[in-house]
């Protein structure tokens, strides 16, 4: 991880309790199991929606893009004001806005895996890796052997 993004637990510490992950060669922020920012190449990102957008055209931060197929793709996350970085208060309005703009976006939260369900979908992963024919030969023998 980052020196970055293990300082956004400081930064966002008035806002209460956040999680990173590494995604897509950046990282994710979560805050209540909602992804409030992304860090791209050490910069920030706040979610935003038509909602929050006046605060950020307000200060000209444009949004996150990236290249697809020739195309600059634009996403639902903006520059976060350099401010929230130097004033936790700041940083908590900021990201009370990305966490709203999340909440509105109608995605559900991400729920977080404990160790028993991470058990669990890995074997359901390993199992759906087993070929069909074995999975047919297992069956034949199981019928065979129980006649």
């Amino acid at each position: 991880m980052s020196e970055f993004v293990d300082s956004l637990h400081e930064v966002f510490e008035r806002l209460g309790r956040i999680r990173t992950r590494r995604m897509f060669g950046g990282h994710g922020i979560w805050h209540e199991d909602r992804m409030i920012a992304l860090v791209a190449r050490d910069t920030l990102y706040l979610k935003s929606d038509a909602e929050s957008a006046p605060f950020f055209d307000a200060l000209d931060l444009p949004p996150f893009t990236y290249e697809r197929q020739g195309q600059s793709m634009p996403m639902s996350y903006r520059l976060a004001p350099a401010d929230l970085f130097e004033d936790r208060h700041e940083a908590a309005l900021w990201g009370r806005r990305a966490y709203e703009a999340a909440l509105r976006s109608g995605q559900p939260p991400k729920p977080k895996k404990t160790p028993a369900a991470k058990k669990t979908a890995a074997r359901k992963s390993i199992a759906k890796k087993t070929p069909a024919k074995k999975a047919a030969v297992k069956k034949k023998t199981t019928k065979a052997a129980s006649r």
